[in-house]
């Protein structure tokens, strides 16, 4: 069953004007030349890693990190960290707010995203998706084990899986209740003993004088109005990324309380950050 927040309240979109649509241009085509030359760089790289290193990815993974960096440089958005990124063994898992999200978290930190199955087949984002060694689920109960086993198998080659247990984008406003499914990926006998879950916390602060949700992209917002009002833009605020404790999974007598304590760690980031400007979320757990 999909499921997608929605506030009933999105805030509209800015018009765009004569200087909005330069900036689209300029950002925009900036922006396509990053993406289809790392793109070429990283299929370059991969063509000759792939038969000495196999899963393991110690030349590409670096590709997306400076990509990523690169696309805020473009925009003119500060990215800015707290914490320290985990070298341990493990995944990785955050908050949802935006597609942005997917550059915050790869800027500092080689990781390889866990994304539903529908995004493979996106024109564009589906090929670099695929190309940076995204993992993609099906929600389908009756594909759950083998997609712990590929999980399991990511894992061992080393690779770092980050994925959003909320399984939805919202304002940038509020932190969801963590669904607790894929957790489970995590107990699988060969992984238990050696395996960490590290909870971060992404904010974002909008340009001054914008709606505070300015970066949330949530409910029936395409993806195409919310780029353009990116690219227009006339300045940009920032996005800061919060990096916690590492969780040791063994500390945890299952995958509900696993769950839990990550979500509590990335909530905590937010109360830090809002303080009461925060909006309250339903308590009720997400299966």
């Amino acid at each position: 069953m999909n499921f997608t927040w929605d506030s009933g309240d999105v805030p509209p979109l800015a018009p765009i004007g004569v200087a909005g649509w330069l900036r689209v241009g300029i950002r925009g085509g900036a922006m396509a030349v990053l993406l289809v030359g790392g793109l070429v760089l990283l299929l370059a790289l991969r063509g000759i890693e792939r038969p000495i290193h196999g899963l393991h990815r110690p030349w590409t993974a670096h590709v997306p990190e400076r990509v990523s960096r690169a696309m805020f440089r473009i925009l003119g958005m500060r990215h800015e960290i707290e914490g320290r990124p985990m070298r341990k063994h493990g995944a990785v898992v955050a908050n949802h707010s935006s597609w942005l999200d997917i550059f915050a978290l790869n800027a500092r930190k080689r990781i390889y995203f866990v994304s539903k199955s529908e995004v493979a087949g996106w024109p564009g984002i589906g090929t670099l998706a695929r190309c940076a060694g995204t993992v993609f689920i099906s929600r389908d109960p009756r594909e759950a084990r083998a997609q712990t086993e590929l999980f399991e198998a990511r894992l061992l080659a080393g690779h770092r899986l980050l994925f959003f247990p909320e399984g939805t984008s919202t304002d940038g406003f509020r932190v969801l209740p963590f669904r607790t499914t894929l957790f489970q990926a995590f107990y699988a006998p060969d992984l238990l003993h050696d395996v960490h879950i590290q909870p971060v916390s992404v904010i974002y602060s909008a340009p001054e004088g914008a709606d505070p949700r300015f970066y949330g992209w949530w409910g029936d917002q395409s993806f195409g109005a919310h780029l353009l009002a990116m690219l227009s833009a006339p300045r940009h605020g920032m996005v800061e990324v919060i990096y916690h404790a590492p969780l040791t999974v063994t500390d945890y007598p299952d995958r509900k309380a696993l769950a839990r304590a990550a979500e509590a760690a990335v909530r905590a980031g937010f109360e830090a950050a809002f303080s009461e400007t925060i909006s309250p979320v339903n308590s009720e757990t997400v299966r």
